[in-house]
């Protein structure tokens, strides 16, 4: 079994936890996934197995969309509603929808984030939480991402007697984005303590929510002999473009031997190879050859 699973991830699990289940369902170990779910996030978390783990790396130079909701008037230590408070600023009257509408558009584009204290990032070999449940504060990597679109989906809601604000968000994004220090910098631009309420990740890896499987039918679907969830890897390489190879193009390919542009007869950076009615590797030109780029099969 090869190909590519779009996972629904359910809340409370770990993409680890899903990985496992995966593993067992389909009775193999080589099973992997492409991008990070926080516990407390649902939706979409593509999952590799056999030879297609090989594309992990081009699922996730795909963008990433997510849903949710942000709301003013508290903050937390985990910058979602996870962690204990650590901040309140009672909000006597509702921000304007078109104040938070300005500073989410002057978020579109690249952006430099700080990750958060509770992630996964690693400092000195060790992941920033293990620091953070043990009280300490490290100096933190700053990385730059690229938010393509960054909108609020509903009209904020402002809870008087709680002294909050809440609206919902939809944001388009590169890999490495933490959505939670977004709506932490929405509420900073505003100058409120602010926190991520909710999230659901709707696109990931070229799949979308509604191709998405769930652990119980993929459960079903193997029980059945049926491979409706099991997707080829031409689906993550659409960016490149895709030639026909023929018997003789095969024998030298598969043991990575540089083709000339003639032999291909396209001159574009990096093509996929396919044969037989399968991508099996993809080339790049280097000059005036074509060299191997990642090869997914020799057989």
């Amino acid at each position: 079994m090869d190909g590519i699973i779009p996972l629904y991830k359910e809340r409370g699990m770990t993409s680890h936890d899903c990985v496992n289940h995966v593993r067992k369902i389909v009775h193999m170990k080589k099973v992997g996934h492409s991008g990070t779910l926080d516990p407390n996030v649902d939706g979409v978390l593509p999952i590799c197995v056999g030879s297609a783990t090989k594309v992990v790396d081009y699922l996730m130079t795909h963008q990433k969309v997510y849903r949710g909701s942000v709301t003013l008037g508290f903050a937390t230590e985990t910058e979602d509603l996870d962690g204990a408070e650590v901040k309140r600023v009672v909000m006597s009257e509702p921000v304007p929808d078109e104040k938070i509408d300005a500073v989410m558009a002057g978020m579109v584009g690249e952006l430099s984030q700080v990750p958060p204290m509770y992630s996964a990032v690693k400092v000195n070999g060790r992941k920033l939480y293990e620091y953070a449940r043990s009280g300490q504060e490290v100096e933190r990597p700053v990385r730059t991402v690229t938010i393509k679109s960054f909108k609020r989906t509903s009209d904020s809601q402002f809870d008087a007697a709680a002294g909050t604000q809440r609206f919902d968000f939809e944001v388009a994004c590169t890999k490495g984005t933490y959505v939670r220090t977004l709506a932490v910098q929405i509420g900073t631009d505003l100058g409120l303590p602010a926190v991520m309420s909710s999230l659901t990740r709707v696109e990931s890896g070229g799949f979308t929510i509604n191709e998405t499987v769930s652990l119980d039918t993929l459960r079903e679907q193997v029980a059945n002999d049926a491979v409706e969830f099991l997707y080829p890897i031409d689906r993550v390489l659409t960016q490149y473009p895709t030639i026909e190879i023929s018997d003789e193009i095969w024998s030298v390919v598969k043991n990575g031997v540089w083709l000339l542009p003639d032999e291909v007869n396209t001159d574009a950076p990096v093509i996929s190879l396919k044969y037989q009615g399968q991508i099996k590797c993809l080339y790049q030109r280097v000059k005036d050859r074509y060299k191997p780029l990642k090869m997914f099969s020799t057989k």
